[in-house]
């Protein structure tokens, strides 16, 4: 196991982490989180062995084979195959000296190497290695290819591949969903899900941590704390810890009312659509986390555009792509105030694509890309990052945008997104990929734009800026439109989704969860042979028997679950008033010098919680299930 005694890690002269004593069990995943800038990736150099602690120990076994993901990638010419295989070090050494035994003709030596080779999973290596690259979403025209000749964002998939190629017993990812779309995102989950070895993951991608790990390792104010269980109860166990802080309680309630407003609004409009559903459970999540992150250092939200068109922008049978190449063809979207539109697709459908001909970065090649009188676009995409000025500070970047605002407005602006103190002044060439986003975000946002086109603006982002840029978008009036591997974003922004495949972008009847049972669905079909056309026949007629006493079976089920959900609309509403009562009662702050109270109104707020909970869920659960029923 991995064992921290009275550890104190440090880089420089800034301490990062104090007295740390905690112990890692073999086989545990665990998630590392933090504050960009806390000692993430220092205590990663740490177990590799690349950095000294200030004091204390840390001890891990000699023997245990260390797996971490290459921050660099050279143009090798080596084919993109050959590197992944070259994560299995003890193949290549292996492959080395039978290769040396068959040019001097040694056969007992010839024997024992391919014994070894079969112990160790030799032969079938190759079928391993392109297993992960089709996972990671290379072709097999890929495989052949030169590491050279993939971009920047694609070497990061292929050293992510030879790291998952190691047989290793420890593996280190950082940020491991960077880079990658959910098709691919989904596929690693699977994959790390049975992942037999100890996991040591950074990751700001909170559903990919919910699925993944078992424990948080959690780095705040110098201290780490180990939290059992996955991301989500970490953070109910930091809100509890918050929650008992009296100097927090107006904020949190302020908080939770604005949010809870949110949500009942949503809820009152919302339809028993499977999208809009999924959003609802998503929001009623946020407000059950929402004093888990009271004490966030980002605090922004979205300024009233300066004028609206309705529609804001209208494709019209149009036609997009490169060198007089169609990638998709016949879009017809249109895009309305307080609109949220999340894109779904493969890599390589075009999605970006799309989303720059609705930027007009690009020009329909048939058909209309028409804009409103009142149009203002907000896009973020990973090229404004890049053309920021390196040597220029956040605060000389609003100053140039905005010459006659005042500086002091521009820098509690800027706090906003967490540039304060020397940052704000700081060249921003120096910053990390983070806050370069952060501060593209910032000078976004200020534009006042009416229409957001966002193309995975989470990457780099951590947990707190994530949590932060989500709320500002459930207030904003502009229309937005989304592309992300995040799907908690996703989930919680968007109330409609399209998907981009087969050259067409078309809205995807189905939430998140139907869309992970499509891309299964997907790489099934590109696996499976063709089917025999006498064995479908029976298929198809069977099938309709069953459906038939399956119908009959549903309508029964239906009139049983329509009285359950009437029955439990009663009570929720009683809870629910009750519940409001309560937290009026308790946001006055006269209540807290009656202790005894308190104790007794925070009690029956905490039993209404436990019940509501499960109430709303199996309410929402029973209604989604009623739309797939037949009528009677």
């Amino acid at each position: 196991m991995i064992q921290l005694r009275n550890l104190t890690l440090a880089r420089g002269a800034q301490p990062l982490v104090e007295n740390a004593s905690l112990q890692i069990h073999p086989g545990w995943k665990v998630g590392l989180t933090g504050a960009n800038g806390c000692g993430k990736s220092s205590f990663f150099a740490l177990v590799r062995g690349e950095l000294h602690a200030e004091a204390g120990d840390l001890e891990m076994p000699a023997s245990w084979a260390i797996a971490h993901v290459s921050q660099d990638t050279p143009a090798l010419p080596d084919a993109a195959l050959e590197f992944a295989l070259d994560g299995d070090t003890e193949l290549r050494a292996v492959e080395r000296e039978l290769a040396d035994a068959e040019a001097k003709h040694e056969g007992e030596r010839i024997g024992l190497l391919h014994g070894r080779l079969q112990d160790i999973g030799g032969y079938a290596a190759r079928a391993r290695a392109a297993e992960l690259l089709h996972g990671l979403g290379f072709t097999d025209a890929d495989f052949a290819r030169p590491v050279a000749d993939f971009s920047g964002g694609w070497r990061v998939r292929l050293n992510l591949a030879k790291a998952l190629m190691a047989r290793s017993d420890l593996l280190l990812l950082d940020e491991p969903t960077n880079h990658l779309d959910l098709d691919a995102v989904l596929w690693l989950e699977g994959w790390l899900q049975s992942y037999p070895g100890t996991l040591l993951m950074i990751s700001h991608d909170r559903d990919f941590l919910d699925a993944v790990v078992g424990n948080i390792l959690h780095i705040e104010a110098r201290r780490m704390t180990l939290y059992t269980g996955n991301y989500s109860a970490c953070e109910r166990a930091r809100a509890a810890h918050l929650a008992a802080q009296q100097s927090m309680v107006e904020k949190q309630q302020r908080e939770s009312a604005a949010l809870h407003a949110f949500i009942d609004r949503f809820r009152a409009k919302a339809s028993k659509a499977r999208q809009a559903q999924s959003r609802l459970k998503a929001l009623a999540r946020m407000e059950e986390i929402a004093i888990a992150h009271v004490d966030t250092p980002f605090s922004f939200r979205f300024a009233e555009p300066a004028g609206m068109s309705d529609p804001l922008l209208q494709l019209e049978l149009a036609a997009v792509g490169y060198g007089g190449t169609a990638i998709l063809e016949r879009l017809a979207l249109t895009l309305r105030p307080g609109g949220r539109v999340g894109l779904l697709g493969r890599n390589g459908a075009g999605k970006s694509t799309l989303v720059k001909l609705l930027a007009g970065e690009l020009k329909p090649m048939a058909g209309e890309r028409r804009e409103g009188r009142n149009l203002k676009i907000g896009y973020f995409a990973q090229h404004q990052v890049e053309q920021l000025r390196p040597d220029e500070s956040p605060l000389q970047h609003l100053i140039r945008a905005e010459p006659a605002t005042r500086e002091q407005e521009l820098r509690d602006y800027l706090g906003g997104f967490d540039f304060r103190g020397d940052m704000v002044s700081a060249p921003c060439g120096r910053f990390s990929g983070g806050e370069k986003a952060r501060l593209v975000l910032a000078l976004l946002i200020r534009q006042r734009p009416n229409l957001l086109l966002l193309d995975e603006p989470t990457n780099h982002l951590d947990l707190e800026m994530r949590e932060a840029l989500t709320l500002a978008l459930q207030e904003t009036e502009a229309a937005v439109v989304v592309v992300s591997h995040d799907r908690h974003l996703l989930r919680t922004t968007c109330d409609e989704l399209w998907l981009v495949a087969g050259g067409r972008a078309t809205p995807f009847d189905g939430d998140l969860d139907d869309y992970a049972a499509w891309l299964a669905r997907q790489r099934s079909a590109d696996r499976a042979p063709e089917p025999d056309k006498a064995a479908d026949k029976e298929a198809r007629q069977a099938a309709r028997l069953a459906s038939e006493a399956a119908r009959k079976s549903a309508v029964a089920a239906r009139r049983s679950l329509s009285r359950e959900a009437d029955k439990l609309e009663k009570q929720l509403a009683q809870w629910q008033g009750e519940k409001a009562q309560l937290d009026e009662q308790l946001a006055d702050p006269a209540l807290y010098a009656d202790r005894e109270r308190l104790a007794d109104l925070l009690k029956r707020q905490a039993e209404l919680a436990v019940l509501i909970e499960p109430a709303e869920s199996r309410w929402l659960e029973i209604h989604e299930t009623l739309e797939g029923l037949p009528v009677e």
